[in-house]
């Protein structure tokens, strides 16, 4: 049975544009039967709300649409915005927030709707599709409906999902959703339930929950000093503070921990000047800077938590040359207790953590509270983003991702070594062997775009020259990576061929390592399709030499039109998600 805050009987506007809500439970309701309104008004009341409801989220009804609120892109991992089809007039009747919205944008019809950006009506802080829908069908409806599981639950199967942070961060948008376009009754009714559930909640994410009360303003001031309350006796450090709040209530949380006695003079000064220099070395991606601070005596990578700070709000690159100059311990504690795997963790950025994995960071470190880095991952994670099914070339959300890789990291590594029985069969043909790993990661990329570029990232292969099997005119002369033809005679190994080899080796390397899934998919595809093409390189036949030439070529081929075909199928999907957008079916809403 659902809570009673969702199951709440409603009555509509009145004429002075303001709602009531009446909670099962409510004192004010039960001391008052002789109030309640005749049955026949309830149940009309009732048959109104369903049919307003039925107009909102049927699609027999689209046609009567007169506006669309464009949201995008969607909390799902997709990249397709979505839009979502309402009725100017009942909108306008119910808040005077959107009345005044579509008298500025004017006229509209169902075949010339007024198109609305929800960014637009939401500024400061991200709204999602689902908490738009939820906010919209209260307006229609007059009932407060149920929380989406699938949105509200993360992927941990011991979470009660109370306040795991998928939920947070729902109520957190429709709270400030429902702030903007001025319903009262509904930002009050999820005020209430966030302070009920304010305790359960891990402490960081109380930051999110703060910042929206400040944004609410006076309509979320008990919700505001709450949150205070609790973060001023937590043991929230000073960065994370000052890059997740206002200025203003940092500066309110440190007096009240000097006047509570909490901290000392000392420590509300952390970080001190030295750590604050290598952090804004950080911040301005200067590793270099950082190596000549270092030389300076005053403090170290580790006193410093450096590799915390990059990883928590550097980019990926960053923590990578961080990771390069081999002065900090990768399983180093910040005085919280988190190691640099937990706050990747919270990150959710598949390279880095790949990247401290690789340099040995253990992910079976607990948290001072008993937790993993998957566990992390899991809570943060929502489990309609982890479920989705993903289409073949379609690139894998990254939070998916995290905790694939960290399950695998807890799994004992697999052996390490030939990739597969293609590469074995090439034997010491250096040209077969590199045209098996070429052709194995092109492979990749088409499959599994977002796991081929965390593992080519950390291998560094785009610092190293593509081979080919054709003419040396395609050559690159803008970027980078060059080309070399493998098919020159004779052939002769160089460094470039050495460079090469070593980074793609170690790309497969990290595919077997931590996308096992991926790595037997293309076993599968290579094997069985490239074993014979492998050992026909090795008859002495001129024949079969022949024929092991012209395979060669038709692959390469093959993989060269495949690429381009899907890269101008992503550039041509990039472009028209910003102007149109592909229907799509929600169980509570038909998306236009």
């Amino acid at each position: 049975m659902e809570p009673s805050y969702l199951t709440a009987a409603t009555a509509f506007s009145g004429s002075d544009n303001s709602s009531c809500v009446h909670f099962s439970g409510d004192a004010a309701a039960a001391a008052a039967p002789d109030s309640a309104p005749p049955a026949a008004e309830v149940e009309g009341l009732r048959r109104l709300s369903d049919h307003l409801g039925s107009a909102f989220q049927s699609p027999d009804f689209e046609f009567l649409a007169d506006a669309r609120i464009a949201v995008g892109p969607p909390g799902d991992g997709g990249s397709t915005p979505r839009e979502v089809a309402v009725h100017r007039c009942v909108l306008s009747a119910r808040s005077i927030v959107f009345r005044e919205e579509f008298a500025r944008r004017g006229r509209g019809t169902a075949a010339a709707p007024v198109r609305m950006e929800l960014k637009e009506l939401v500024k400061d802080f991200e709204v999602g599709y689902d908490a738009l829908v939820a906010v919209l069908g209260y307006l229609y409806t007059g009932r407060v409906a149920p929380l989406p599981k699938a949105v509200c639950a993360c992927v941990d199967e011991e979470c009660r999902h109370e306040a795991c942070r998928p939920a947070v961060d729902f109520m957190a948008e429709v709270l400030y959703a429902s702030s903007v376009f001025q319903i009262a009754e509904l930002v009050s009714l999820f005020q209430r339930h966030l302070l009920g559930i304010l305790d359960k909640m891990a402490i960081d994410d109380i930051p999110v929950i703060l910042s929206v009360a400040k944004l609410c303003d006076s309509s979320c001031a008990n919700l505001l000093s709450k949150c205070i309350d609790v973060v001023v006796k937590s043991d929230l450090d000073t960065i994370t503070l000052e890059k997740k709040t206002p200025p203003d209530i940092v500066k309110q949380i440190m007096d009240l921990r000097l006047n509570f006695g909490l901290v000392g003079p000392e420590s509300s000064s952390f970080p001190d000047k030295h750590v604050k220099r290598i952090h804004r070395a950080l911040d301005s991606d200067d590793v270099d800077l950082v190596r000549m601070l270092l030389k300076e005596g005053n403090t170290t990578l580790d006193d410093a938590c450096a590799l915390h700070y990059a990883v928590a709000y550097c980019d990926s690159k960053i923590t990578t040359e961080l990771l390069d100059l081999a002065l900090a311990d990768v399983n180093h504690r910040d005085f919280r207790g988190y190691t640099v795997l937990h706050i990747a963790a919270m990150r959710k950025e598949p390279k880095i953590i790949v990247s401290l994995l690789t340099k040995g960071a253990r992910p079976s470190d607990l948290t001072l509270d008993g937790r993993k880095a998957l566990q992390i991952a899991k809570r943060l994670t929502k489990s309609v983003e982890y479920l989705r099914s993903i289409e073949e070339g379609e690139a894998s959300p990254k939070s998916r991702l995290c905790i694939e890789i960290l399950e695998q990291a807890e799994r004992r590594d697999p052996q390490v070594g030939e990739a597969s029985v293609s590469l074995a069969m090439a034997g010491d043909d250096l040209r077969g062997r590199l045209l098996y790993l070429e052709n194995r990661v092109a492979l990749a990329r088409l499959l599994f775009p977002m796991e081929a570029r965390v593992a080519m990232d950390i291998a560094q292969v785009d610092g190293t020259s593509e081979f080919t099997l054709g003419s040396t005119s395609n050559r690159s002369t803008g970027n980078q990576r060059t080309a070399m033809d493998l098919n020159e005679a004779p052939f002769k190994i160089k460094e470039e061929h050495l460079a090469r080899m070593r980074a793609l080796s170690r790309t497969v390397e990290l595919g077997k390592r931590f996308f096992p899934r991926c790595s037997e998919v293309i076993n599968k595809i290579m094997d069985d399709d490239l074993t014979e093409i492998t050992g026909l390189g090795h008859h002495t036949s001129e024949e079969k030499r022949r024929r092991f030439q012209e395979l060669q070529e038709v692959l390469s081929k093959a993989f060269s039109q495949d690429k381009e075909e899907f890269d101008r199928s992503a550039l041509s999907s990039s472009s028209s998600s910003s102007s149109t957008s592909i229907d799509k079916v929600c169980p509570n809403k038909k998306m236009r």
